[in-house]
């Protein structure tokens, strides 16, 4: 036997040296399928099967690279060059390049990427004099992208009446003449999109039956990675090209299908039997990557899904650390757990800070993870997008605040004085700057005395700048009394950002929504912040010198030693010795948006489930009692992939907690029952008398637990810490406190009510802190 089959368990080895015929490989999680996929393909060809004759499909390039090198290792760098193995899209193009003369294009055709369709159909839309606001180019790019995932020509369109009254009924009546005249136009420009890689492949394979011969007869030997991430057009091509010789073998993990929102259809996996006659099926069960506890947690949870294929993954790896359940009061509360967690954990196990990530369901949790982060100097790298304060929308929203505090910062002015559209195009901005360098003056300054310069600008254009300098200065008025939170609100509504905004709803556009609604959330955490901090005000200046002190700190941030954040989507096929799940929360995890069908609910189960199998040594559930929204603090209550974890792998830090409103009717609230003592009587008027209406609090239900959750650690989620306004505080005392960390403290001053305490903070520099206030803990 060849040594490299040495390496692998009788479980891995069957499916390795199985050349022959139809067969699936259903891979649980950390179970080494890449290692299968790679021998099996090295193998193949140590038996002589020809390298030109196997066809090797994966979804990422670097999965593809990292199976060519080491099968290279094996069998030799030329003949594993010989292989076809790529993404799906990468293979297709290449067919494509080759017989692109049957379908009419160049064979050097362009690929023609998001921005580039964005474009085109935007011009379509300009010249067919559409409304814009209705016919975006984005949404209606994302339309024809689902069209055409779904097999859906131009022909097929006009033939399929629903498909045309969605449309009128979606006020986009004219949705099949853009998407002919788009095809159209791709095809003059000898371009396709990414989708067409796919659709015109089928066409391909459909209409020139030699053309499939050909290539049936070439692709002896398929094998697909990921299968239960194909969507329908993928599966059409791989199904015709297997037809003739069915040497074909699959491998996926049904549990670990998360991409419905891209069109992947688990059906495919789940029917994969159905296709083939006689396939053979093998089990990957045991996981090399996490202790029994994450194992056995991880299946207790998938268990719950109906539609799933039968499999029992298992470790022979330790036991390890319970999972621990941490329960915060707020989103900032639960930042700041994590944060003093991964520097505990760091400092007495000795790890590194790329031994931690912390996931979460959409990007604009990323926020206050981010923050309590740098607040402890911790580095760290956000995946799949850009840092928060880097992000596009949250730029737009700070460059307008950065006017309101300097008018003459003229990045901000040119960032945002035609966002949203407001009729000052490019052609004014550059005479404004020509204008402001010759009197020696700020563009802002030349744009309130536009009726006193000689520049070549039109009256209509004139009253434009002139609505946008007032716009900005009644902000400057409220900036006067209003904090930065009260601020923002009235700035991003009035501006018509967060309109413009809203116009977008793909995914895109409702993500930004949302992180602007995260950073107004910041805000307001940041203004009830600096209550304790004396002098300050909470106002919009010192909110931008803590963002800008921000922004520093991740500019300084170049060592790969960092803790990884990304959404859990992105961090499927990753692995991490230490994993916070963060936010699991109702309506968060599971998504709101998520929870209509028990389909949808069930990929949510299986997302939480590839989120807990990153974990190798350990991994940490949280959720927040309370969740910013749009600056009000909304009750939440905790997931229920929570309870659905079987307790013996819980260590529960705190008390398990829900917050409704009790939800059983008693008949006495609804006054006198007997029907004849029920008497209708106006309302009496309530008298008010200023600043003193009582505030009657909204009575709290807490609900019972389903089951008997009691805390195996002492809570430690206080308040943060005793208050010392009593208590005797000395120069010299070591502190802690929740927000700054620890520092020593350098002076007292004042009396009574008035008492504070100048305190230099290791990573929050000094602060003068209110002890009535402040949350300190003495701790030395």
């Amino acid at each position: 036997m060849e040594k490299y089959l040495s390496q692998l368990n009788d479980a891995q080895l069957e499916p390795t040296i199985q050349v022959d015929g139809p067969m699936i490989v259903i891979a649980g999680a950390g179970s080494g399928k890449t290692r299968v996929l790679t021998y099996r393909i090295a193998y193949m060809m140590s038996k002589g099967i020809d390298p030109f004759n196997i066809l090797s499909l994966t979804f990422t390039n670097k999965a593809a690279k990292e199976m060519k090198e080491r099968i290279a290792t094996i069998v030799g760098a030329s003949e594993a060059k010989n292989l076809w193995m790529g993404t799906f899209h990468s293979i297709f193009a290449k067919i494509l390049r080759i017989e692109a003369d049957k379908l009419g294009f160049p064979s050097n055709f362009t690929i023609y990427d998001s921005q580039d369709s964005d474009k085109l159909i935007g011009s379509i839309i300009r010249e067919m004099q559409l409304d814009k606001d209705i016919y975006k180019a984005k949404q209606v790019r994302s339309r024809i992208s689902s069209y055409k995932n779904s097999l859906i020509t131009v022909r097929a369109y006009f033939q399929n009446p629903e498909l045309k009254e969605a449309d009128a009924m979606a006020r986009r009546p004219r949705m099949g003449d853009i998407y002919k005249e788009y095809v159209e136009r791709c095809f003059k420009a000898g371009a396709m999109d990414f989708d067409d890689l796919l659709l015109r492949t089928n066409e391909l394979l459909t209409r020139f039956p030699e053309v499939l011969a050909k290539y049936q007869n070439r692709f002896k030997y398929i094998l697909v990675d990921e299968y239960q991430d194909t969507n329908h057009s993928q599966y059409l091509i791989v199904r015709a090209l297997a037809d003739k010789f069915q040497n074909i073998c699959v491998v996926g993990d049904d549990a670990q299908s998360i991409y419905a929102f891209r069109g992947a259809n688990i059906s495919n996996i789940l029917n994969f039997q159905k296709d083939y006659d006689d396939v053979k099926m093998f089990r990957l069960e045991q996981n090399y990557r996490s202790t029994k506890n994450i194992v056995n947690a991880a299946n207790s949870i998938i268990d719950k899904n109906q539609t799933k294929l039968e499999k029992i993954v298992w470790t022979a790896n330790d036991e390890g650390g319970k999972i621990k359940v941490h329960r915060s009061l707020t989103d900032g509360d639960e930042g700041r757990y994590v944060a003093s967690t991964i520097l505990e954990t760091k400092t007495k196990e000795g790890l590194n800070n790329s031994d931690f990530a912390i996931l979460y369901r959409t990007n604009s949790q990323s926020r206050a993870m981010e923050e309590a982060l740098r607040k402890r100097g911790i580095p760290y790298r956000i995946y799949g997008g850009l840092s928060f304060y880097q992000r596009k929308e949250i730029k737009d929203v700070l460059s307008y605040l950065r006017l309101i505090v300097n008018p003459a910062d003229e990045e901000a002015l040119k960032r945002v004085i035609n966002f949203p559209p407001r009729g000052i195009g490019q052609t004014t901005v550059d005479r404004l700057i020509v204008g402001a360098n010759g009197y020696k003056r700020t563009i802002f300054e030349v744009m309130k005395n536009i009726d006193k310069t000689d520049l070549k600008i039109n009256s209509g254009t004139k009253n434009k700048l002139k609505d946008f300098v007032t716009l900005i200065e009644s902000y400057q008025v409220l900036n006067q009394t209003a904090d930065v939170f009260e601020l923002a609100e009235h700035v991003t509504r009035t501006s018509g950002l967060l309109k413009e905004f809203g116009k977008d709803t793909t995914p895109e556009g409702v993500t930004r929504v949302e992180n602007i609604e995260e950073l107004i959330n910041g805000m307001k955490d940041f203004v009830e912040g600096q209550i304790e901090i004396a002098d300050a005000t909470g106002s919009l200046s010192e909110f931008l010198e803590d963002v800008a002190l921000s922004s520093d700190l991740d500019n300084e941030t170049e060592d790969d030693d960092e803790v990884a954040l990304m959404t859990i989507h992105l961090a499927k096929g990753l692995e991490f010795s230490n994993v916070f799940i963060v936010g699991l929360e109702e309506d968060l995890f599971p998504s709101a948006m998520s929870m209509n069908t028990r389909s949808e609910l069930e990929e949510e189960r299986r997302l939480f489930y590839v989120a807990l199998t990153r974990a190798e040594k350990q991994a940490y559930l949280t959720y927040a009692l309370s969740r910013y929204r749009w600056g009000k603090l909304v009750d939440s209550d905790p997931s229920r992939f929570i309870e659905e974890i079987d307790e013996q792998y819980l260590e529960v830090l705190t008390p398990m907690e829900e917050r409704r409103i009790n939800p059983m009717l008693s008949a006495d609230i609804f006054g006198d029952t007997e029907p004849n003592k029920i008497r209708y009587k106006p309302a009496k008027q309530p008298t008010f008398t200023k600043n003193k209406t009582p505030k009657k609090e909204p009575e709290k239900y807490v609900a019972p637990t389903t089951r008997n959750l009691k805390p195996v650690a002492k809570s430690s989620e206080s308040s943060g810490g005793s208050n010392l306004f009593d208590n005797k505080l000395a120069v010299g005392n070591k502190v802690k406190h929740i927000r700054f960390g620890t520092g020593e403290v350098l002076k007292i001053e004042g009396a009574g009510a008035d008492v504070k305490a100048e305190i230099n903070f290791q990573h929050g520099g000094t602060k003068k802190l209110l002890l009535r206030f402040a949350k300190l803990e003495v701790i030395g």
